[in-house]
């Protein structure tokens, strides 16, 4: 059973993450991004480094042939002269410094080949953040559209506020005209004015009847009689 909860309660954990993964991802790529610069630029600063080192080193060795040159002429000419003590002790010399020169060269080897494979890193790690900052631009557009239709969907959902205001156009348009309405009750009331009048003169004999009366029925039927 306690496999079983540790099981669920890891899935839910998985699926919290991815959750907040979708959500952030925009941010979370920006985070990546500044973390690859920062360490572009840790890479850079050692590439230098390393440059300066192999620019030191064979600065070094030219000197060291320069000295080596100098010494072994001196030496030369010391023969020449049958000073053979002071030509041993320029061989001692110049001994130590062709190992000294052969310890530079292999020094200068080993960082060239560091820095050619620093500088190809580095080259990469550029190559690579300037697509990941493409990507990025592309993420927040499209996280952007997917805002916009999101809000686009609620505007024109069915309970949304543009039914409301649709609703509400329909109604103020759908009311009566007030003016037309009065013209109207107007009409009706001079219309009940002139029928009252009529119907005065009618009952005083005055006129043909425009209406029927119990008397009127009376008589029409006592007629067919």
């Amino acid at each position: 059973m306690f496999s079983t909860l540790k099981t669920l309660m890891d899935g839910a954990s998985a699926r919290a993450e991815d959750r907040l993964k979708d959500t952030y991802a925009v941010e979370l790529i920006e985070q990546r991004i500044r973390e690859a610069e920062t360490n572009l630029s840790a890479a850079k600063v050692t590439l230098a480094s390393l440059i300066q080192r192999k620019r030191s080193e064979v600065r070094l060795a030219k000197t060291l042939d320069t000295r080596i040159a100098d010494l072994t002429a001196r030496a030369e000419k010391a023969l020449e002269a049958d000073r053979e003590d002071l030509a041993k002790d320029a061989a001692g010399a110049i001994a130590e410094m062709e190992n000294e020169r052969r310890a530079r060269e292999d020094s200068i080897a080993s960082l060239e080949s560091r820095v050619a494979r620093l500088q190809v890193s580095v080259e990469a790690a550029h190559r690579r953040i300037v697509d990941l900052k493409q990507g990025a631009i592309t993420a927040r557009a499209v996280r952007h559209e997917h805002k916009s239709q999101a809000r686009l969907n609620r505007t024109f959902a069915k309970t949304s506020a543009s039914d409301e205001a649709e609703a509400l156009i329909k109604r103020v348009v759908d009311q009566d005209d007030p003016f037309e309405q009065s013209e109207i009750l107007k009409d009706i009331e001079r219309g009940l004015d002139g029928r009252s009048i009529a119907g005065q003169l009618e009952d005083a004999g005055f006129g043909d009847p425009t209406r029927s009366t119990a008397a009127s029925v009376l008589e029409r039927l006592k007629s067919q009689n």
